[in-house]
């Protein structure tokens, strides 16, 4: 008899599986949009930066005006003291946060928003950025870090700049350990064993001769637990042509 396949021991959430979220410092999201934000603006000053586990750049802590308190991610070039602004009115600068209507085409920004007031989802990861290339009425158009251009709407926001912390993936893990730790700190699952590695009683695509995965790699959506894996109700396969 084999053992569970990884997506049934995900499933359980025992603490193998868990992020330890209780190390992190806080989450990172814009501030809410409220109205003195849609018919001006909002300053705050960079009040520390600090290193955070559960993200791959640094935080930078924000003291707004009203004494509001909130985390983004810093920017290359950002400094302690740093003066910042976040609304319909906010300049264009590294660091301020503003709708993507506002934003002059070309700019660099991280941190954008896939919904109006979702407080940002997308381009988030250390050293990363994406561009506009273009802005229409209804919408805006935005190159990502794949190189694949994204529509959004207008009133999305984004901030703007570079990420900081461009150059973690230059120094390569020298030993093991290091790796180990690095991945316990953002609760990845470390190492990963590739299901083709594996024997049959243990994955779907386990066993064979040579290391393939014999079967369509396609399931159903209302496939048991321990044969849901590879393609999972894939819409398409193949070369997109």
């Amino acid at each position: 008899m084999g053992k569970r396949i990884i997506s049934q021991r995900r499933g359980r959430g025992t603490f193998t599986y868990r992020a330890p979220s209780h190390h992190y410092v806080a989450a990172v999201k814009h501030r809410q949009y409220d109205e003195i934000e849609r018919s001006g603006m909002v300053n705050g000053i960079i009040v520390d930066l600090v290193d955070c586990p559960g993200h791959s750049a640094p935080l930078a802590q924000v003291k707004y005006e009203n004494n509001d308190k909130g985390y983004i991610f810093a920017a290359e070039g950002m400094k302690m003291h740093d003066t910042i602004a976040s609304g319909f009115n906010a300049p264009v600068k590294v660091g301020c946060t503003l709708p993507l209507k506002k934003i002059p085409e070309g700019t660099h920004i991280y941190n954008i928003e896939v919904r109006p007031e979702d407080k940002g989802k997308l381009v988030r990861a250390g050293g990363s950025s994406a561009q506009i290339v273009g802005i229409t009425e209804h919408e805006v158009t935005v190159m990502m870090p794949s190189r694949k251009k994204k529509v959004f709407h207008p009133l999305c926001r984004a901030t703007i700049g570079i990420i900081a912390g461009s150059g973690r993936k230059e120094k390569p893990f020298m030993k093991a350990g290091k790796r180990h730790h690095a991945m316990r700190a953002t609760g990845k699952l470390y190492p990963r064993t590739s299901g083709v590695a594996m024997n049959a009683v243990d994955h779907p695509f386990g066993s064979g001769r040579g290391r393939h995965v014999g079967k369509p790699k396609t399931v159903s959506r209302h496939a048991p637990p321990g044969r849901k894996v590879g393609k999972i109700a894939a819409r398409r396969t193949g070369r997109r042509r």
